[in-house]
């Protein structure tokens, strides 16, 4: 998901969850660091391990001044774990959750279900007031939109400095380089996610929309890998087979490839932002030869469109505050909350302006290249059937070498149209 790929690493300590209540979520992480006040109404949180953003929420509680208070219940970490918890507890009709931390591929399947709330007046518009579009995107459903975007994510090509003058900006110049690389004897690996998982779909689904092409019809009822899409399999498999990947790609999950790269053996790495304050800590050396630049696209000269990451914020149907629950949702994730946990939690802002925020400088000295890639974004294939769509995707595409792009093109159309039809084909 966006979601176990996507979501990015504290720049501090490894340990999630905010200090003051680390030792209480390690014996029930669902207990939050607070039972409420007294008087007053308890808004319920659920929302993924983040290590600083308890602080945010105290901030919001301050504002409230009494009239609510935000409870913060940590959800496992991992995203799996995480949607299971919540859509178990929402098909019950579970009244004591009020705010959801969506990955951003899970919107549609909730609000498809009919779990979360629609949007709409003044929150809404404040809600769409300066948010990035593809954020924004990730969270309409039909005709509304049924989450407020949290932060995002964008992947970026990292490459040696010492070893490219400049780096490459189509995957046949990425294969070329590394080629020329490795038959000068120098390092050359390119380091990716190329494992049976999210990783490999969303590595999928850039080449694809900077192809051009589409998975679905822009409803989400249709299989359609048209022909930008037999591209994006044409140079999947030209990847994989190039000779120039890590021995391990096809195993590679983000972690692998940074630890990879981060080693020294890779002179390219495809990943997100959390592995900046990786080799900052661990390898800074490397560091000091590491740049950053956009995702490769597919045609010289035309910008890539790079899938998004991040997590929304929904309002659960049994809530019994909706009011106060919408209301604390935008004083989470509003402008100044946003930048506090992009420089303390590393989690890119879906609102635009946050990125000419001079604190962000420090934090994010790529932050002009992700805010690019953002504002030209493409989001996974929109469904509520997504976690079924993504599973024939990753199974289908694994290992990338083995892909014969007009018949896995057919087979694909054939297999995620079951999907959507929840017609049960899964590996």
């Amino acid at each position: 998901m966006s979601g176990p790929e996507a979501r990015p690493r504290p720049r501090k300590a490894p340990g999630r969850g905010a200090a003051v209540c680390a030792a209480a979520l390690l014996v029930a992480p669902l207990a939050g660091c607070a039972t409420g006040a007294d008087d007053g109404t308890t808004i319920n949180l659920y929302y993924a391990p983040e290590q600083n953003f308890q602080q945010v929420v105290d901030n919001c509680n301050a504002a409230a001044d009494g009239r609510y208070r935000i409870v913060y219940h940590q959800l496992p970490r991992g995203a799996d774990d995480q949607r299971t918890q919540m859509a178990r507890r929402l098909a019950a009709q579970d009244t004591s959750m009020d705010i959801l931390g969506l990955d951003i591929t899970w919107t549609q399947e909730f609000a498809g279900a009919r779990w979360i709330l629609e949007w709409t007046g003044e929150n809404l518009a404040e809600v769409e007031d300066g948010t990035l579009e593809g954020p924004l995107d990730s969270a309409r459903f039909e005709d509304g939109v049924y989450a407020a975007p949290k932060n995002t994510n964008v992947q970026l090509l990292w490459y040696r400095t010492d070893l490219v003058d400049s780096p490459p900006e189509t995957w046949d110049e990425l294969i070329e380089m590394s080629t020329e690389l490795r038959d000068a004897g120098e390092t050359y690996q390119v380091n990716a996610t190329g494992a049976q998982y999210e990783g490999l779909v969303a590595m999928y689904n850039s080449i694809v929309a900077s192809a051009g092409g589409e998975i679905l019809s822009e409803d989400g009822q249709r299989a359609v890998f048209d022909d930008g899409a037999v591209r994006g399999l044409e140079i999947l498999r030209d990847f994989a087979t190039s000779g120039v990947t890590d021995p391990s790609f096809t195993n590679a999950m983000e972690d692998e490839a940074r630890l990879a790269f981060q080693s020294g053996n890779g002179a390219f790495q495809l990943n997100w932002p959390f592995v900046y304050p990786a080799m900052q800590a661990d390898a800074p050396e490397l560091a000091e030869n590491v740049g950053w630049a956009r995702y490769p696209g597919v045609e010289p000269g035309v910008p890539s469109r790079v899938s998004i990451g991040g997590y929304n914020l929904g309002i659960s149907r049994y809530s019994e505050h909706p009011d106060e629950a919408f209301e604390a949702a935008l004083c989470l994730r509003n402008a100044e909350n946003q930048k506090f946990s992009a420089i303390n939690d590393g989690v890119p802002p879906t609102i635009e302006s946050v990125y000419s925020e001079s604190e962000m400088a420090e934090a994010y000295p790529m932050r002009d290249v992700i805010l690019e890639e953002l504002q030209d974004a493409a989001n996974r294939p929109l469904t509520p059937a997504y976690q079924s769509v993504s599973t024939v995707l990753a199974a289908t595409l694994s290992p990338p070498g083995q892909i014969d792009p007009e018949a896995t093109a057919e087979a694909l159309r054939l297999s995620v149209q079951d999907a959507l039809e929840s017609k049960g084909v899964l590996p």
